[in-house]
């Protein structure tokens, strides 16, 4: 088979094995698994090993658990915590844009945002979001060593991506700052109610993360179109899903729709859309369809999320 075939059937089967493993395991935000399935997946290679899942999971902890400690200084001391947010959200764009560490800024960015946003609203649901984001990482990671033994990497072909994988942008602490900038409006519209915009914070991470390859303006059409095209595809998700809505239909239309976003994202069908428009779609659309599956009588319907 193909390199770029077995990517795609890869990443897809991945998706899929963790979307379906997060809900029939009944966690609180089963849709993470997925979410980390394709950020963690879309990078051609071998997954981690157990060292590195381990490794993975303390770092998860530490990082998210400095959203913890904020959240009594947000209720106490809210602009010192409003400075020490601003510092936190350039410290991590520093690692993602000059340090080359995108997982490790990632994470940063979610635990002074997310995690202590969420902490407004209950500090119970900050740590629950906590262990969903471990728990999640596990699921995305056992799924890769599941589904990567039937399609395996080509030795010479991960090192090439390894190899061209370093950018030409200007490396410098305006990029950083940039980001930062990005990201900190969205957190401020959180903060007026966690409950409704927490998903902007996903959103705006990515966009923060997208400014240090493509233009400013280039990154806000990009994550524009993927969200509209998100919202699309899981309109139709939905309404294929409620056919005959069952855990297995869940499984197959996952990897159904996964097969179509990692063939737009390994370009195996012509795009005229970067690799990271599709992988913001996927995410997007997870994170449409994710809570209202989780909870269909009581939760928010895909049409008004969206």
């Amino acid at each position: 088979m193909p390199i770029a075939a077995r990517r795609v059937f890869r990443l897809s089967l991945t998706v899929a094995l963790s979307l379906v493993a997060g809900y029939a395991l009944a966690l609180p935000l089963p849709f993470l698994a997925a979410v980390f399935a394709t950020l963690l997946g879309a990078k051609p290679g071998p997954p981690i090993g157990f060292k590195g899942l381990l490794g993975l999971s303390v770092a998860v902890l530490i990082t998210t658990g400095m959203g913890l400690l904020l959240i009594p200084m947000l209720l106490q001391y809210p602009a010192t915590a409003l400075m020490i947010v601003l510092l936190g959200l350039y410290f991590s764009n520093y690692l993602t844009v000059i340090a080359g560490k995108a997982l490790v800024g990632a994470l940063l960015t979610v635990g002074f945002t997310m995690i202590s946003a969420a902490g407004l609203v209950s500090y119970s649901l900050a740590v629950l979001i906590v262990q969903d984001l471990v728990v999640g990482i596990v699921i995305a990671i056992v799924a890769q060593w599941l589904a990567y033994p039937l399609f395996p990497e080509d030795a010479s072909a991960a090192d090439q991506q390894d190899s061209a994988a370093t950018g030409h942008a200007a490396k410098s602490n305006w990029i950083a700052l940039r980001a930062t900038l990005i990201v900190l409006p969205a957190y401020l519209l959180v903060l007026t109610n966690p409950t409704m915009y927490m998903p902007v914070i996903m959103k705006s991470v990515s966009l923060g993360q997208q400014g240090s390859v493509v233009s400013a303006r280039d990154a806000g059409r990009e994550l524009l179109g993927s969200t509209f095209l998100a919202g699309c595809f899981a309109g139709l998700f939905w309404f294929l899903l409620k056919l005959n809505p069952n855990l297995w239909m869940f499984f197959l239309w996952m990897l159904l729709f996964g097969v179509y976003f990692a063939s737009k994202l390994y370009r195996v069908v012509p795009t005229r859309f970067p690799p990271s428009f599709w992988s913001n779609t996927a995410m997007t659309m997870l994170i449409l369809v994710g809570p209202a599956v989780q909870d269909s009588a009581n939760g928010k319907d895909v049409y008004m999320a969206f």
